[in-house]
This record gives structure tokens, C-alpha cells and sequence, in this order.
């Protein structure tokens, strides 16, 4: 009899440790979800002439192991540019520059969601100057593109001007979050940019 109250009292205790786990993680999930904006557009856009076959389809970092698909995104609700609606995928502001045209194209992915797991972009921060980053587009060209520089930016002072409007060569910019998290802003307090020059094509 002793021994059936013990097994009945550990079950309990069980259940009890899953759904105080459960709460924790909806919790957490809902609180320190990663934004759903990035960065305020509002500023002029260098937009290019979009040709639909040269729209990018695919993100591939092989140093990082980044193989993302491309997400389409514009200026949402808050005047802030869109970001992909999961953490695998990347997302490019298709109000801007197609990448390949002359112009800043940029690209944006989280560093991870809600449960603390990695995003797509979790590793970016980790990625050197004269790395190859590809971008294949819908006609399936694949073009490559060189890091030429990193920076970090406090979240409330990316250069926009910097990161979409330069229009002097083609460019693509890579962002995600770095930094601590903030709370009170659902948000973390820090911007990584990565930005990349255009190679050429690849056979």
C-alpha cells in the first residue's frame, strides 16, 4: 500500500514539474518573442527596375552552413522593414534593391525565437571579411558576393541612409539582433550589418 501512495504521489509530482515547464516555456515564448520589425524606413528608398526573374530565391552562407530560403517582406504597420514569419528562412525588402542591380539590396533573419532557439542568423556575427555569401535568383543565376565590412549598431541608430541607400555599386547587406535582450522593449538593444559586394556570377 505504501509503495502504491509513492508511485501515485511521484506521477503527481511529474505532472506537476511538465506543466510548471509548459507555463515557463508559453511564457517565455510570448515575452521575449524577437520583434516582428527591425529597423524605421523612414527615409527615401533607392528601389531598382524589378524584373521578376531576377528576384532572389535562395541565401547560402557556406561558411556559417547557412542554406535559407527568401522570404519577400516590405514597411509594415509601424513603418519598419518586415522580417521572415519563421527562423529558418531570410527575408529581402523588396522595396529596395533586387540584389545584382546597382544599389543596397538587404537581407534580414532572426538570431533566434522565443524558446531560445537558433534562427537562422544566429551565427552571422561569426562571419569574416572576404567570405563568399550566394544568392540564387528565380532565373537561377547564382551570384556571389564578398564581405567587405561588419558593425554593430545600437537598435534605435541603424544608418538607414548607409544600409539601403547606397547606390554607388552593387551591394547586399545582411542584418539581424545582437546584443542584450530588453525586456521592456521586446527587443535586443543591438543591430548586426554585414555588408558584402558584388563578385560576379558563379558557373
Amino acid at each position: 500500500m505504501l509503495l502504491h501512495r509513492i508511485k501515485i504521489i511521484a506521477a503527481l509530482v511529474l505532472v506537476v514539474l511538465g506543466m510548471a515547464v509548459f507555463v515557463a516555456t508559453l511564457v517565455r515564448a510570448v515575452w521575449y518573442a524577437p520583434e516582428n520589425s527591425t529597423y524605421s524606413l523612414a527615409m527615401k528608398s533607392h528601389k531598382s527596375i524589378v524584373v521578376p526573374k531576377e528576384n532572389p530565391v535562395h541565401l547560402a552562407i557556406p561558411s556559417l552552413k547557412i542554406d535559407a530560403d527568401v522570404q519577400y517582406v516590405g514597411v509594415n504597420a509601424k513603418g519598419h522593414m518586415g522580417v521572415p514569419n519563421n527562423f529558418t528562412d531570410v527575408a529581402w525588402y523588396q522595396d529596395g534593391t533586387v540584389p545584382g542591380q546597382v544599389g543596397s539590396a538587404v537581407i534580414d533573419g532572426h538570431v533566434d525565437n522565443g524558446l531560445g532557439l537558433d534562427g537562422v542568423f544566429k551565427h552571422l556575427a561569426n562571419i569574416k571579411i572576404g567570405e563568399s555569401v550566394f544568392v540564387t535568383t528565380k532565373e537561377g543565376r547564382t551570384l556571389r558576393f564578398i564581405v567587405s565590412d561588419t558593425r554593430e549598431y545600437a537598435y534605435d541608430a541603424v544608418p538607414n541612409e548607409v544600409v539601403f541607400n547606397q547606390a554607388d555599386i552593387v551591394r547586399l547587406n545582411l542584418i539581424t539582433c545582437e546584443g542584450a535582450w530588453v525586456a521592456g522593449k521586446k527587443t535586443y538593444d543591438r543591430r548586426l550589418v554585414v555588408y558584402t559586394t558584388l563578385q560576379g556570377d558563379t558557373p
